[in-house]
């Protein structure tokens, strides 16, 4: 696996591609007229991505039918030496569609307990928490 980097303005705006030319912004948040999200902000938005891709494919696989999918992310940063780290992240899955609750909730389970890699790295140093919401209704674990 292998990205670039380069810097696209004067100040921190930098453009991050993937092999494939995927690209994404990466900027100083702190900046009033950033143009792309913080590199924090892309941690976050990465343990969605992957734990959101392991529960609708699981789901998928179980044949449930998944009319709506999305996410909210939350990080709670503390100071270490003169970084910022996380200290918690809070990830809240709601989806809709002809989805079993117990299905849905399992597999958000398995995402962190087994197969998300960004969680997976994570782990050793950021407790990593979730709720599913299935059709509105907060999934409560068995």
């Amino acid at each position: 696996m292998k990205i670039s980097l380069n810097r696209i303005n004067d100040d921190f705006l930098f453009e991050c591609s993937n092999s494939a030319g995927n690209k994404i912004l990466l900027d100083n948040a702190s900046l009033p007229d950033a143009k792309g999200v913080s590199p924090m902000e892309a941690v976050l938005m990465a343990v969605a991505g992957c734990s959101g891709i392991d529960i609708v494919s699981i789901l998928k696989k179980q044949r449930q039918g998944i009319t709506d999918f999305s996410a909210e992310v939350e990080g709670e940063r503390i100071p270490k030496d003169d970084a910022k780290v996380f200290k918690t992240i809070t990830v809240n899955f709601s989806m809709s569609g002809d989805i079993d609750p117990k299905k849905a909730y399992r597999a958000a389970e398995l995402s962190f307990e087994k197969y998300c890699s960004v969680s997976k790295t994570l782990e050793p140093n950021v407790e990593i928490k979730f709720s599913v919401k299935v059709n509105g209704e907060l999934v409560e674990k068995n």
